[in-house]
């Protein structure tokens, strides 16, 4: 079956007159003022550039708008119909446009976020109410998950992560700093055991694994010892999947746990959790922010990256 080409249009009587935007503005302006001066200098042009403007719309319908004397403009019939349509519709594109461009100077809408539970927890939850009300028309959803989403296939604004591997069509942001990893227990766990006091020594221990995702490689316990990188290969009778399993595990006592220490701060202050091996550590990658590229960012989520990058005083973009 042939698909109707314009030729079937004009056929049947059905095309549209080809009439731009500007001739229609220009039209509904001199109907509104019935006035081409006042008309004109509404839209920043001279009297003639109206008068040129509503000839050619005028030609383009085939069809007089204005009945002109030296003393007067008035509507036809056709321009009184013409103007009784068309200036809803103008009222509502500008309606639009106007909304566009608040929405730029005051962001509003809903911002859906992916992200780890461990990642929201440093960087996000604690400048969460801070932004709500800086940006009192904004919203904010959060998903939380451990998987790297596909965010625009599941209608997300923006996802954080650590790394900065991304897709191409995506825009990696750092949030925070170089995650730092250090070793905790409860104070209990050593009750009836020796605190270790080398590296060594967290062998004869049951340490707490995590790995990346479900049936993925564990995260390495490696520590920065004398200019050099150690790894220790420890074992332990729990793995979980996420941080915050380990971090409630080792608060029950049971086990050493291998952990971000800004994710342990409010632990280490309670003193459900100490630090052990305090001389060792290991550096981690930063969290990113990522989204899709566009050449218009929306107000929501300009407002969110900026927001968060400044309370978490990232230094990169």
């Amino acid at each position: 079956m042939r698909p109707a080409s314009r030729a079937d249009d004009v056929k049947d009587g059905l095309a549209a007159p080809s009439v731009h935007l500007p001739g229609l503005l220009t039209f509904e302006a001199a109907a509104r003022h019935l006035n081409f001066a006042r008309a004109a200098a509404e839209l920043g042009v001279t009297p003639t550039a109206v008068s040129r403007t509503i000839k050619s719309v005028e030609a383009q319908l085939n069809a007089r708008l204005f009945n002109r004397t030296t003393r007067s403009v008035s509507l036809t019939e056709a321009g009184a119909s013409l103007n009784a349509e068309l200036a809803p519709a103008l009222a509502m594109i500008k309606s639009s446009l106007s909304q566009v461009l608040t929405a730029t100077d005051q962001p509003s809408g809903t911002v859906r976020i992916n992200s780890s539970y461990v990642a929201y927890r440093i960087l996000i939850e604690p400048h969460l109410q801070a932004f709500l009300e800086k940006f009192p028309l904004i919203d904010v959803e959060v998903s939380l998950d451990n998987q790297l989403s596909d965010i625009v296939n599941a209608g997300f604004d923006i996802g954080m992560r650590m790394g900065k591997r991304v897709q191409n069509d995506m825009i990696a942001v750092q949030l925070g700093a170089v995650q730092k990893r250090i070793v905790v227990a409860a104070p209990d766990y050593f009750s009836k055991r020796a605190e270790p006091q080398t590296l060594e020594q967290l062998l004869k221990h049951n340490c707490i694994r995590q790995r990346y995702s479900v049936g993925g490689r564990f995260f390495e316990w490696k520590f920065e010892d004398r200019d050099q990188m150690v790894q220790v290969d420890v074992q332990g009778r729990f793995i979980f999947d996420e941080m915050r399993s380990v971090l409630d595990a080792a608060i029950q006592g049971q086990g050493i746990g291998f952990v971000f220490a800004d994710f342990a701060k409010q632990e280490l202050e309670k003193g459900t959790l100490r630090q052990i091996l305090k001389q060792h550590s290991g550096m981690d990658d930063a969290f990113h922010l990522y989204y899709p590229h566009r050449k218009h960012m929306p107000g929501k989520l300009r407002a969110f990256v900026d927001f968060m990058r400044s309370a978490n005083k990232t230094e990169k973009f």
